[in-house]
């Protein structure tokens, strides 16, 4: 798929990481199409579409025609919103994508399977509702944010999600190389299927993304094999398991 342009619809494109986002799939020659409440925030270049992503009944034409989407919205940090948006946002968007054939890259946040304070609890379930719906899906939970010293450009893969400080001591990111990586896991045949926690280390960056992708260990049918298994199917919301069940998870 590495030649492949595709028509991508990002979420959360009028925010710090998607305007990176965009600029870097505008660049690897993809078509972008960007949800917002105010078309005329989006960034240069891209198609904006006019929609919110917690109202359904607004989506239909940000999905007609799309082959990929990235998700990089997110309430904030503790937000009484994270339900209707980190979680929500994505059912919604799934559903109204129904059975095509599309490309999902989901951003959540390194820490995330950590349940102290429950404010995690909702991206995981957003990244259980993706692997669940059996689309091609890459789930990327990156570090801490523009924290990186001058000379860390090396990216590092983990699997796991052991590193639960809820600091910059679990691992830093810049917003830049973050983009680099959804972007490049949307035409990667390795990357499908993969979740991994994302972190820059001291070193120059890699070229080519495929081998770490590759190296990376396959997702089960709602979780990654290496995850802490603290949060069982069984106790989950009845919402939960029924947006699940229809998602097609078994």
């Amino acid at each position: 798929m590495s030649d492949t342009n595709l028509s991508v619809l990002l979420v959360g494109g009028t925010g710090s990481i998607g305007r990176h986002v965009a600029r870097r799939a505008l660049a690897a020659g993809h078509r972008v199409r960007v949800l917002t409440r105010r078309p005329d925030s989006a960034p240069a270049g891209t198609d904006a579409v006019g929609g919110d992503l917690t109202d359904p009944g607004t989506l239909n034409a940000a999905v007609d025609g799309i082959d990929a989407v990235i998700f990089t919205h997110g309430a904030p940090f503790a937000s009484t919103s994270v339900h209707d948006v980190d979680y929500g946002g994505v059912r919604n968007i799934l559903e109204a994508v129904g059975d095509r054939e599309v490309r999902i890259v989901l951003m959540t946040a390194i820490g995330v399977t950590n349940r102290a304070g429950g404010y995690h609890d909702w991206k995981r379930r957003s990244e259980r509702l993706v692997r669940a719906s059996g689309h091609a899906s890459t789930i990327v939970r990156p570090g801490w944010f523009d924290m990186n010293e001058d000379d860390q450009h090396s990216l590092h893969f983990l699997q796991g999600d052991r590193r639960w400080a809820g600091s910059p001591a679990d691992g830093v990111i810049a917003r830049s190389q973050i983009a680099d990586v959804l972007v490049a896991a949307l035409t990667s045949d390795a990357a499908a299927g993969k979740t991994c926690e994302l972190v820059a280390e001291h070193g120059p960056a890699q070229q080519d993304l495929d081998p770490m992708f590759d190296a990376l260990e396959a997702d089960g049918p709602l979780d990654p094999p290496q995850d802490t298994a603290n949060m069982p199917l069984a106790d989950e919301p009845a919402e939960v398991r029924a947006d699940l069940e229809r998602a097609g998870a078994q």
